[in-house]
């Protein structure tokens, strides 16, 4: 069954999407669309068993061609993010399996892949110490700061930012940054990042509800 949850703030999720995944979700923001899967807890390969916790399998899919350098950075900041988050001593000698697709970039991708795969997490039913919230923001030339920013303005930014933060108090789960930036713009950039976090849990919370409501 899939869920179809209304737009908040540029903000656009399909639950229960693809039929083969324990969890999925159809995560767009902006002009960034995302399709995340969950696999799991699933048998795990004898090379791979963890015996104390779950061994996470993260897997990143551009929209065309075969994976880059790139591809593989954003594939290893989702992993990290996703073994920090997850409960995942509660499922020793088991394999989760996380496959993320991009299906459109529109200058916010690693903190929309960051929301999907939380979305998809939750979805699936699987444990997690607490939910994560990913937030991007660019600044320009001038030092004017843009949260959630389009390609255009990405394209012509001085830096960019992107940080995940966790439900319970706000704190910061990862952070990745690139360009120039002072330590007044990058405390200015987490401020405004961490406002709207607030918006993308509230978000989680109307989507989990309608999903609850669909099952009662």
């Amino acid at each position: 069954m899939s869920l179809n949850i209304s737009r908040m703030q540029g903000r656009h999720c399909n639950l229960n999407t693809l039929s083969r995944p324990d969890g999925s979700a159809l995560y767009s923001q902006g002009k960034t669309t995302i399709v995340a899967g969950v696999y799991g807890p699933t048998e795990c390969k004898n090379t791979k068993i963890l015996i104390d916790k779950a061994h996470i399998e993260m897997h990143y899919r551009p929209k065309s061609g075969l994976p880059t350098v790139g591809d593989r950075l954003h594939e290893a900041i989702l992993k990290n993010i996703c073994e920090t988050s997850l409960l995942s001593v509660l499922y020793p000698r088991t394999s989760i399996v996380i496959v993320v697709q991009e299906m459109q970039s529109g200058g916010e991708l690693i903190a929309s892949a960051v929301n999907a795969c939380c979305l998809a997490l939750l979805d699936s039913g699987i444990d997690m110490k607490f939910l994560v919230a990913g937030i991007s923001c660019c600044m320009d030339k001038d030092g004017n700061l843009y949260v959630d920013p389009t390609t255009t303005q990405m394209s012509k930014a001085a830096a960019s930012f992107i940080f995940v933060f966790d439900s319970f108090e706000g704190s910061i789960v990862a952070s990745h940054t690139t360009g120039i930036f002072t330590i007044a713009n990058y405390t200015e950039a987490l401020k405004l990042c961490k406002e709207s976090s607030a918006s993308v849990f509230d978000y989680y919370r109307q989507i989990m509800k309608k999903k609850l409501a669909v099952y009662k």
